[in-house]
């Protein structure tokens, strides 16, 4: 306990106020049944939609994301979480009965879900609004109080978020904290219950070892390099137009965007010519008919545009052939929606995770071969299957690891409040959306209440003949 104080007082006073302020009303917030928590959603859904024009101009004064993706990727995820969580809190917080074993007659058993208590929520850039309104939406519905902080590299809809919460919910309820990773590290000094951190694998570490220091919970919405295979029975004019959607939409810069696409030596130049078409029907003829496009974002900062025309240049100067794209203005942070052909998988562009608008495609001969190069990349967040023949869905499904799969689209799952949605390995550690968000906030508790007729006396010492018989008796109903 003596560390944990030592730690604390490096925190700043008003970021241990307002995390002293939770922590003292925690257990008032606990004990709402369902009416409560589901007025304070309600509450935090009119807001939204009554300020949703306001969000769509914080996220384009960001990065000039086109209103339709913030209406599209950011406020409807919100708003269907929101109405899951309505229309099914009320069967979630209810005990949930489980059988009793023969030997445990006279019982009765349920599991109850509390709430973990106070929990900090540390969200990401790419998607500001929505993956920190998501899951404090899960925390509340579970009946935590919560701590929020959003990405300093979206200042505008940091300040839109800061307006939303404070008059969405009293400030000992959920507080939200603005910084950029000084904050974030005395954050992690605090013991709050439960870290939900989504950004990075080196970030997401140092968020894991501060859980691990106060024995408290984690969910860690990471990323990786997701792969989709597109095999010699797939259609490609659909194919290529869903890739092309997954890939571009947020300019890239999207956790479970197609990262590359490994397709079959015999379909390699259809699907190239067909994306190339589909990117052109999308965003423009012409270099400048794209450049000028209102429909598509821009990178984040000066360092994500330099990060990703890097890896571009690099991987052209290697060998890469460029499709579709290439174009860049260092001005405006503009990387033109591109195409790169003839990429192996020692090019620069496959050494991490893109994050933008750069697709690599990369042939392949054999199953076995791309089978060999997904396991060899780690567990990534999505992995994406295009075919018509379901031994090939079944072997990749079978033969590889992913937080979750698609087959014949991409990203849509993200959008089924009845899937979970988390990654695997260094792709991330737990999951959330819709029931899978309330239990990941809530400690499943076992409650176990004995009845008048108990056989557990037979089972007492003194451990005679008697009762040595009886257990050996009772260890073999489950030989």
């Amino acid at each position: 306990m003596h560390v944990v104080k030592l730690a604390e007082e490096q925190v700043p006073q008003g970021v241990r106020e307002a995390f002293e302020r939770l922590q003292a009303r925690r257990w008032d917030v606990a004990r709402r049944g369902a009416k409560e928590r589901l007025a304070r959603l309600e509450k935090l859904k009119e807001l939204i939609v009554a300020r949703r024009e306001a969000l769509a101009d914080a996220i384009h004064a960001d990065f000039r994301k086109p209103r339709a993706e913030v209406e599209a990727t950011e406020v409807m995820p919100v708003l269907q979480e929101l109405a899951h969580a309505q229309k099914h809190l009320k069967g979630w917080m209810k005990p949930r009965k489980v059988t009793t074993p023969l030997l445990l007659t006279g019982t009765s058993s349920f599991v109850q879900s509390e709430a973990k208590g106070v929990v900090l929520v540390v969200a990401p850039w790419n998607y500001p609004f929505n993956l920190l309104v998501s899951p404090l939406v899960a925390a509340v519905a579970a009946g935590n109080v919560v701590m929020c902080k959003p990405s300093e590299k979206t200042p505008h809809t940091a300040r839109f978020l800061a307006e939303l919460l404070r008059d969405a919910f009293p400030e000992d309820e959920v507080a939200l904290v603005e910084g950029g990773p000084e904050v974030g590290e005395a954050l992690l000094r605090l013991p709050f219950d439960h870290f939900f951190f989504t950004g990075g694998p080196r970030v997401g570490r140092r968020v894991m070892e501060a859980a691990a220091r106060h024995l408290a919970g984690v969910t860690l919405e990471l990323g990786g390099k997701s792969p989709v295979i597109v095999d010699a029975t797939a259609d490609l004019e659909s194919t290529a137009e869903r890739v092309v959607w997954g890939k571009f939409l947020n300019a890239g810069q999207t956790c479970i965007a197609p990262d590359h696409v490994w397709v079959h030596a015999s379909r390699e130049e259809a699907l190239l010519a067909a994306m190339k078409d589909a990117l052109e029907r999308f965003y423009g003829r012409s270099e400048e008919a794209r450049r000028a496009c209102q429909d598509f974002c821009r990178m984040v900062d000066d360092g994500a545009f330099k990060r990703v025309r890097g890896l571009m240049d690099r991987s052209v100067t290697a060998g890469a052939r460029v499709v579709a794209g290439g174009g860049v203005d260092a001005e405006t942070r503009y990387i033109a929606p591109t195409v790169l052909a003839d990429v192996t998988p020692d090019a620069p562009i496959m050494d991490e995770e893109i994050f933008g608008p750069v697709l690599p495609v990369l042939r392949y001969e054999s199953l076995d071969e791309v089978v060999a190069q997904v396991r060899a990349g780690g567990k990534p967040l999505a992995l994406y299957v295009f075919s018509q023949d379901e031994a090939t869905v079944e072997r990749v499904l079978r033969e590889t690891s992913a937080g979750g799969t698609c087959i014949n689209t991409v990203v849509l799952h993200n959008a089924n409040p009845n899937l979970p949605f988390g990654g695997v390995g260094q792709s991330g550690v737990g999951a959330y959306h819709g029931e899978t968000g309330f239990r990941t906030f809530s400690h499943e508790r076992a409650v176990l209440r004995q009845g008048r007729t108990s056989l557990a006396h037979l089972f007492f010492p003194p451990y005679t003949g008697k009762a040595q018989k009886l257990a050996r008796l009772a260890s073999r109903l489950f030989e």
